[in-house]
């Protein structure tokens, strides 16, 4: 990203909104890695050559996700679910 901003594109799905709701699923998981892989390597689809390397990225991003979606603690949420 040299010479750029750095901005990052604003259209990557929100998993786990502040609202209670479902959690995500795997597949959403699944899907919001491979989002942010394209995004950050710049290609939609890899080449041969990269696939390996762009299937374990989307594999470890998506492990990072559900770690970080499973340890967070939504204060007030027993409140909320009881209302």
């Amino acid at each position: 990203m040299r010479g750029q901003t750095g901005v990052m594109c604003r259209s990557i799905k929100t998993l786990r909104p502040p609202v209670l709701a479902d959690e995500a699923t795997e597949e959403e998981i699944r899907a919001a890695a491979l989002q942010y892989v394209r995004k950050v390597s710049g290609f939609r689809a890899p080449a041969a050559h990269n696939r390996a390397v762009f299937e374990q990225a989307v594999e470890t991003i998506a492990g990072a996700t559900a770690d970080l979606l499973a340890g967070l603690e939504v204060r007030g949420a027993g409140a909320r679910r009881a209302g």
